[in-house]
C-alpha cells in the first residue's frame, strides 16, 4: 500500500527533470496560484499532486461512443494518431472520485480509493472498468513512505530510487462534476502490486514503478489502446531496479508536518544538522528564524548526496535552489479546499487507515455481508 509519499518539487522543476529523462511534455501547471499542485515532503491523501498523462478528451464516453471509436479504429492506420499524441503534467487530487459520483464523498470514503490493487484490474467490470481502458496516467513522486510494525511502535521508512531519478507510479485518473456544482474535480489513484524482495520486510504491497521514458510508460499512456489487454496487465509488476530504503524521523507520521529532513536517513550524518535540532533548540530559548534552518538542512542533504555518489551532478532528490520553502506549522492538515466538511463520518468496520489494510476473517464477512467499494460513493 502507498499512503504517503514525498513530492517537494514545483511543476517547472518536475518538467525539467522529466524532459531530461526524455519524456515529452507539452503543457504543465503553473508553479503557484490557482490550480497549482502542492509541494510537500509529507504528501498525504487529499493533497493535489502532479500527474503525467496523454492529452486526450476529458469527457466521459458512452457505449455508443465506444462502438463508434471501434469502427473508426478498424479503418485507421494505427500509427497515424500516435504522431499527434500530446502529453501534459496536470494537478489532480489524490483519492479517486469516480465520474458517476453525485456528491462529494467524505474523507473516509476517499481514503478507500487512494490505491488500486493490480489484481482488481485483471477481471472485466468493476469500479475501475472505464478508467483502466481510457484514463491511465503516471503519478510523479520523489519517493514514498512505509511503516514497519515493531511491537506497539510503527517505524517510518523512506523508499526512493537509488539512481536519484523521479519515481513514476502507474495510476488511473477520473473527472467528476457534482450535482449542483459548476466545478470539475480531477482525481487519481496509485496502482499497487506485490512487493519485491527488497521491500518484503516492510510491506507486502508496493506501487507499480516505471522507468522514465521506458517502453512501459509509452504503452501505458498510449490513448489508442482503448481495450484492457494482457500486455497492459503485464506491465503491473514489482520494480526490478535498485532502491534505497532507510528509517526516517517519526515526525513524518503526522499529516501537516513538513521538513526536508524527512527524506534523510535517521542515522545519517546529515541528520545532525537537520531542522529538528532547530525546534529542540528553540524550546530551550534559542530563537532562530525557520528559513535559515531549512536552508541549512537542504544544503546538508545536497552535500551528503554528492559525497555518497562521488559526483558533483545536481541532486535530483532535492528541491532546486531558489525553490519556495514550505513553512507550514505542524498543526496544519489539508488545504482548506482539500479538507472534508465537518468530521469524517465513521465507516462501517471501524477506523480506516491510509497506511495499512485492516483484515477481517471470513466468518465476519459472512455475517455482515461484503460490500463493494462502489457502495461508498453516491450514485443516486
Amino acid at each position: 500500500m502507498c499512503g504517503r509519499y514525498a513530492l517537494a518539487l514545483r511543476p517547472s522543476q518536475i518538467r525539467q527533470m522529466l524532459e531530461e529523462d526524455g519524456l515529452e511534455i507539452d503543457d504543465a501547471p503553473e508553479d503557484a496560484g490557482d490550480g497549482a499542485p502542492r509541494s510537500s515532503y509529507n504528501f498525504a491523501p487529499g493533497y493535489h499532486g502532479v500527474v503525467y498523462r496523454a492529452s486526450t478528451s476529458d469527457q466521459n464516453t458512452t457505449r455508443e461512443d465506444e462502438q463508434h471509436e471501434k469502427q473508426n479504429d478498424a479503418t485507421q492506420d494505427p500509427k497515424y494518431p500516435k504522431d499527434y499524441i500530446k502529453y501534459k503534467l496536470q494537478s489532480m487530487k489524490w483519492g479517486l472520485v469516480p465520474s458517476w459520483t453525485k456528491r462529494n464523498p467524505d474523507y473516509g470514503s476517499m481514503l478507500k480509493t487512494i490505491n488500486c490493487r493490480d489484481d482488481s484490474l485483471s477481471s472485466p467490470g468493476g469500479m475501475w472498468a472505464s478508467m483502466k481502458t481510457r484514463k491511465r496516467c503516471i503519478v510523479i513522486a520523489q519517493g514514498f513512505y512505509e511503516w514497519l510494525k515493531n511491537g506497539k511502535e510503527r517505524l517510518p521508512y523512506y523508499v526512493t530510487r537509488k539512481d536519484g531519478h523521479l519515481m513514476c507510479f502507474a495510476g488511473l485518473w477520473d473527472r467528476v462534476q457534482f450535482e449542483g456544482s459548476g466545478e470539475t474535480l480531477y482525481s487519481y489513484t496509485i496502482i499497487t502490486t506485490s512487493t519485491n524482495s527488497e521491500l518484503k520486510f516492510l510491506h507486502d504491497r508496493m506501487p507499480v514503478i516505471f522507468d522514465p521514458n521506458s517502453s512501459s510508460i509509452a504503452t501505458w499512456l498510449d490513448p489508442s489502446r482503448k481495450q484492457w489487454s494482457d500486455e497492459l496487465q503485464g506491465l503491473l509488476k514489482p520494480f526490478e531496479g535498485d532502491l534505497d530504503i532507510y528509517r526516517v524521523s517519526q515526525d513524518v507520521g503526522k499529516v501537516g508536518n513538513n521538513s526536508p529532513t524527512f527524506i534523510v536517513p535517521l542515522d545519517s550524518k546529515a541528520n545532525k544538522s537537520n531542522i529538528m535540532n532547530f525546534f529542540n533548540n528553540d524550546h530551550q530559548g534559542n530563537q532562530k528564524s525557520l528559513q535559515p534552518a531549512i536552508d541549512e538542512g537542504a544544503q546538508v542533504l545536497k552535500e551528503e548526496h554528492k559525497r555518497q555518489s562521488g559526483t558533483v551532478q545536481k541532486d535530483r532528490r532535492l528541491v532546486a535552489e531558489g525553490s519556495t520553502t514550505v513553512k507550514r506549522k505542524a498543526k496544519e492538515s489539508l488545504d482548506p479546499y482539500d479538507a472534508p466538511e465537518g468530521n469524517p463520518k465513521r465507516q462501517h468496520g471501524g477506523h480506516v487507515s491510509a497506511l495499512k489494510n485492516k483484515r477481517q476473517d471470513k466468518e465476519k464477512y459472512k455475517e455482515e455481508g461484503f460490500r463493494k467499494i462502489t457502495k461508498f460513493f453516491n450514485s443516486k
